[in-house]
């Protein structure tokens, strides 16, 4: 197939050709669920797979229910068909075809002419070296903010090596993955705003962004619908932990404030007073945390006091706050390993609820006796981003030369979204490895297509659209 795609002319059409290399590309990075024998979960996994029947009962057959879950209803819903609680290979085959025609569609605006062989070498490449691949092939919504970034740099600078029919397919997959995280919206309507200032610094048209922005407003209103319907109460995030209050109190500052001022407050949280968790996450996940004790009725005051506190807090220690942001953010901009990966025993205990005839399968897995070689990922992706960020240095004189609008609004869009995830994940959740190895493939994906745009310029292809 490589030696027929590297040829001028084939027998094989053309659209035949690149759709064989989108599914072998496909399987290529399909590779990591193969090689665990399961695909990949995280704990959120089991909600994702188990809250969308809820969702869909009180949809489709109006069986209301109290709650529903804290994860994205409208991600639940959309792999809801692919797995129907029976098995979650199928969700693993739809990412992973999402990932392989997306960077086909931006293989190709780089190299139009020839794309179908440096498409398979670079997927292959980011497959086998980085945490794309891991992460296509997890029941989770991350790998849809990276390919999110990527439609959005389709949409805007390289519309016109689209056709209609993809066009229409990527306003799709974007409404999706806006929907499918709350930091997919957070960072699409970051992304919307830069890109409508660089788009008036350029003079360039501003009808991409326009469109861009029409999806994000979709998005919203969709989750405000929905949770409208299902709470009777419109709210973008829905009944979610207190993720702010959390993070605040861990940083330091919440904790000064509510030790100088709980004596005349009435909130929830000054029962805990003397004894606050140093940490986010022992805060809301571990068993004797203060959002696992509570009562349902004390959560859900904590939620509605959440707002309140944390804007209490930033007036009282603005500069102090700022730091320990900044510091987070520092930390999580080189924290992508894989130790989100390991063996978890609560979603074992939940496979019986969620997945019953999958739980076999499941325990012979590599993820859940813990036998995945996460060390030897964790150095050779390390090595790959280092690589990859020399490499792009080294190109950037001949990528000023080239001048290309493509590849400029490629690597704007690559770079501020790496930075703005890194912050946003750090400072309104927690400094945890998965979020952002889930983008982090995307500077190895911006230093091989710069290589490719160097070869394409030797050649004398390049685009310059």
């Amino acid at each position: 197939m490589i030696a027929l795609a590297s040829k001028g002319r084939s027998w094989i059409p053309q659209p035949l050709r690149r759709g064989a290399a989108i599914l072998l590309g496909a399987l290529f990075i399909s590779w990591p669920a193969f090689y665990n024998g399961f695909p990949l979960l995280y704990p959120d996994s089991i909600s994702y797979l188990d809250d969308g029947r809820l969702v869909a009962r009180a949809l489709f057959l109006h069986r209301l229910a109290g709650y529903y879950g804290g994860r994205s209803f409208i991600y639940c819903l959309g792999i809801l068909p692919f797995h129907w609680n029976q098995t979650a290979w199928p969700v693993v085959a739809l990412q992973c075809l999402l990932t392989a025609w997306i960077l086909f569609l931006v293989v190709r605006s780089i190299a139009p002419r020839r794309p179908v062989l440096p498409y398979l070498v670079i997927v292959l490449t980011l497959s086998a070296l980085t945490g794309m691949s891991w992460y296509a092939a997890m029941v989770m919504p991350d790998i849809f903010g990276p390919l999110l970034y990527l439609a959005v740099y389709l949409l805007v600078f390289a519309r016109d090596s689209l056709t209609r029919a993809e066009r229409w397919s990527l306003y799709l997959f974007a409404w999706w993955a806006v929907a499918a995280h709350a930091t997919h919206m957070m960072l699409g309507c970051a992304l919307c705003l830069l890109l409508l200032v660089t788009l008036l610094i350029t003079r360039r048209t501003l009808r991409p962004i326009a469109e861009f922005a029409a999806i994000l407003a979709l998005a919203a209103a969709a989750q405000l619908a929905l949770h409208g319907y299902l709470y009777g109460k419109p709210s973008l995030f829905g009944k979610h932990p207190p993720f702010l209050t959390a993070r605040i109190i861990a940083d330091g500052p919440g904790r000064w404030y509510l030790q100088e001022h709980c004596a005349q407050l009435p909130w929830v949280i000054c029962k805990h007073l003397d004894h606050l968790p140093d940490d986010a996450d022992t805060f809301l996940w571990a068993p004797d945390g203060i959002w696992q004790t509570n009562s349902k009725s004390e959560n859900q005051l904590l939620a509605e006091q959440e707002m309140p506190f944390v804007l209490a807090t930033l007036r009282a220690y603005p500069l102090a706050q700022l730091e320990r942001s900044t510091e987070s953010f520092a930390q999580q901009l080189v924290t992508f390993g894989y130790d989100d990966l390991d063996a978890n025993d609560w979603v074992l205990a939940q496979f019986p609820a969620v997945l019953p005839r999958a739980l076999g399968s499941y325990q012979r897995s590599r993820q859940a006796r813990n036998q995945l070689p996460l060390d030897s990922l964790d150095a050779l992706q390390n090595w790959t981003v280092a690589l990859s960020l020399a490499a792009f240095a080294l190109l950037a004189p001949f990528l000023r030369r080239l001048r290309s609008p493509r590849l400029a609004g490629l690597s704007l869009i690559v770079v501020s979204m790496t930075l703005a995830n890194a912050w946003i994940t750090a400072t309104l959740s927690m400094v945890e490895d998965r979020l952002q190895c889930r983008v982090v493939w995307l500077l190895p994906l911006l230093a091989a297509l710069s290589a490719l745009a160097w070869i394409e310029s030797r050649r004398g292809s390049a685009i310059r659209p």
